[in-house]
């Protein structure tokens, strides 16, 4: 199937599908949506994969920097960026990399920013029923940099906040201040 429509994009665009440097395009081009949309064959369950141990504290818990490469769902271009997660166990903290196992899953599927960080968010509280989970990401995105308005150095921020970090304003603070790399 993507086979063919890439081949189709190609002939749409007044090029020869058949021509040498684009003979095996459109095998590329399906492997590749094949790879960047791998996330809708994956569920949170199997990617978690039972790594869920027990907190031996409550203090908070922080991943900064994830780098995620994310699709958008209007123009199917490319957004990309970092993701900071943060949450505070109940009696339950996630394995440190399925953090990041759980951002790349939702990020590979046709997307919005806005609706990232609330699966992200949503899918650790469920996982290890965190007092709060907070999701902040900071992207850039190729349909407005090199289409639409063409604005080279702009950046998204998104955020979610369940629990704890919605209702007080002290964990969400201490969050935001940690993303940012103050220690202070």
């Amino acid at each position: 199937m993507w086979k063919n429509a890439a081949r189709d994009i190609i002939a749409a665009a007044g090029e020869n599908p058949e021509r040498e440097g684009l003979r095996g395009t459109p095998d590329r081009v399906a492997r590749s949506y094949q790879y960047l949309l791998r996330g809708y064959g994956q569920n949170l369950k199997d990617v978690v994969n039972g790594a869920i141990f027990a907190a031996e504290s409550d203090d908070m818990v922080i991943v900064r920097d994830i780098e995620f490469f994310s699709l958008c769902e209007h123009h199917m271009l490319p957004f990309f960026g970092r993701c900071h997660v943060g949450y505070i166990p109940n009696d339950k903290i996630l394995g440190v990399s399925k953090i990041a196992r759980i951002v790349d899953m939702f990020s590979r599927r046709l997307q919005i920013q806005e609706r990232l960080v609330k699966e992200i968010s949503h899918a650790i509280m469920e996982t290890v029923d965190a007092q709060g989970v907070g999701v902040v990401m900071e992207a850039r995105h190729l349909c407005m940099q090199m289409r639409g308005v063409e604005k080279q150095n702009s950046v998204m921020t998104s955020s979610s906040m369940l629990g704890s970090f919605r209702r007080d304003g002290a964990s969400r603070a201490e969050f935001l201040r940690l993303i940012r790399g103050d220690r202070a």
